[in-house]
């Protein structure tokens, strides 16, 4: 199974979602994981325990073509999953992928090679719609939203949904959302249940159940270059991406 975790707007909890349920896959429901970090900025590395500073290839050999898959994948991260870490220069991905040809299947094909050894394969978009995110959503099965319950929120999941009709239509006519995933959320505000309603309403059970909080010791987590599950087990944040974890695994696993 490979997820790709994407929305088109920043601050969402995207690679926070991204790390935590693939480290409590890993270390509470012990499933073989993996992440892809295709963000230039990297944070999924470095939220996994890796410094991106001092890497020898990252992602962006896999996707210019100048290193096989089964060499950028660093095994038992100290966040409990395998890992092909991101880099700034993914930046330069995105012209270089521009001029090759079939540029959009290299990741999918790469990771044919390596699909079976992984019970989910996680990957951790940029936020953005650009050479890097085709390559996730046209390598992906399905995707889970973040989004935090926010009325600007609303407006940008209308564009959000319109590309991914526009890639399943182009390129990939396979992939479906899993589940959106209301993050970062604070119920006891009016707002936050009004949008919360309105995503239940249009989009019932694919809405998961699960609500991930904003959560200080989910905050603190990747300085230690931690999952929060590691960091503070018993915080509100960890019990949260645990139940998350739950959800995916009936689903899937």
């Amino acid at each position: 199974m490979i997820t790709a975790i994407i929305n088109q707007k920043g601050g969402v909890a995207k690679t926070t979602t991204c790390i935590n349920l693939a480290a409590c896959l890993s270390l509470y429901y012990h499933k073989k994981i993996m992440v892809i970090d295709l963000d230039p900025q990297a944070n999924a590395t470095m939220g996994s325990g890796v410094n991106k500073n001092t890497l020898d290839m990252s992602a962006y050999d896999l996707l210019c073509q100048q290193a096989d898959i089964t060499q950028l994948i660093m095994k038992d991260t100290q966040a409990g999953y395998d890992l092909i870490p991101g880099h700034h220069d993914l930046t330069a991905a995105m012209v270089e992928l521009t001029q090759t040809a079939q540029s959009r299947q290299i990741l999918k094909q790469s990771l044919m090679q390596v699909v079976d050894t992984y019970d989910a394969i996680f990957i951790d978009c940029p936020p953005a719609l650009n050479m890097l995110t085709i390559n996730a959503l046209t390598a992906a099965d399905n995707l889970i939203i973040p989004m935090q319950c926010e009325y600007f929120a609303l407006e940008g999941l209308t564009d959000l949904l319109n590309t991914i009709e526009h890639v399943k239509a182009s390129i990939n006519p396979t992939l479906y959302i899993d589940g959106l995933l209301r993050a970062m959320c604070d119920m006891r505000h009016s707002l936050s249940r009004q949008v919360s309603e309105q995503l239940i309403t249009y989009f019932g059970a694919q809405v998961y159940q699960t609500i991930i909080p904003r959560n200080v010791r989910v905050a603190e987590a990747p300085s230690y270059g931690l999952p929060v599950i590691k960091y503070d087990q018993k915080s509100l944040g960890s019990k949260a991406y645990v139940s998350l974890a739950g959800e995916y695994q009936k689903r899937h696993l």
